[in-house]
C-alpha cells in the first residue's frame, strides 16, 4: 500500500447517483489510487455541515489517534470525538467501484438520489445534490466573508 503523499490529490466535484440499495459508484480516476493507497478500504463519518466526510483507511486511522488523544474533559472536544469517531463506518469499495452507504448515514445528510463527490486533498465529501448547490451559491454570494483569513493572505490564485 503506498502512502496518499506518493499520489496524486483528490480534487474535482463528481456528480453520481445513487441506486437503490444506497450505492455510490467511485468515479474511474480515482479508482486505481484508493486501490494503491488503501486496497479500497475507507472510512465514512459525518460533517458539521450535513454531508460526509469519505477517508481512505490510512488517513482516517492517523486522524482518529488525534481525536482521541483530545481531551475528554472538554465537552467541545468530548462533542467533536463523539460525532467524528462515533459515526465512522468502514467501507469496502467493491471490484466494481461501489460504496455502500449506510442509511443512518445517508439519513443524516439527507441524501437522496443525487449527489456529489468533492475532492478534498486527503479526503472527499460527499453531499446531496441539492444541498450541494445551495451551499454553493452561499458560498459565492456571502457578503460578509469579503475578509480574507490570514492564512490565505500570501496565497496568490
Amino acid at each position: 500500500m503506498g502512502h496518499l503523499c506518493e499520489v496524486s490529490l483528490f480534487r474535482g466535484v463528481s456528480a453520481l447517483n445513487l441506486d437503490g440499495k444506497g450505492r455510490m459508484v467511485m468515479p474511474t480516476k480515482y479508482r486505481q489510487a484508493l486501490d494503491d493507497i488503501c486496497n479500497r478500504q475507507l472510512v465514512a463519518t459525518i460533517d458539521r455541515e450535513r454531508c460526509l466526510l469519505l477517508y481512505p483507511l490510512p488517513e482516517w486511522e492517523r486522524i482518529e489517534k488525534e481525536l482521541i488523544k483530545l481531551s475528554g474533559f472538554d465537552p467541545r472536544l468530548r462533542s467533536l470525538q463523539r460525532a467524528l469517531v462515533g459515526h465512522a463506518t468502514d467501507l469496502e469499495m467493491d471490484s466494481n467501484g461501489r460504496l455502500l452507504l449506510p442509511t443512518p448515514l445517508r439519513t443524516y445528510a439527507r441524501m437522496e438520489k443525487k449527489i456529489v463527490l468533492v475532492g478534498q486533498g486527503l479526503k472527499f465529501e460527499l453531499w446531496d445534490e441539492d444541498r450541494w448547490n445551495e451551499q454553493t451559491e452561499q458560498w459565492i454570494d456571502s457578503k460578509g466573508d469579503n475578509e480574507i483569513p490570514d492564512e490565505l493572505r500570501a496565497l496568490s490564485l
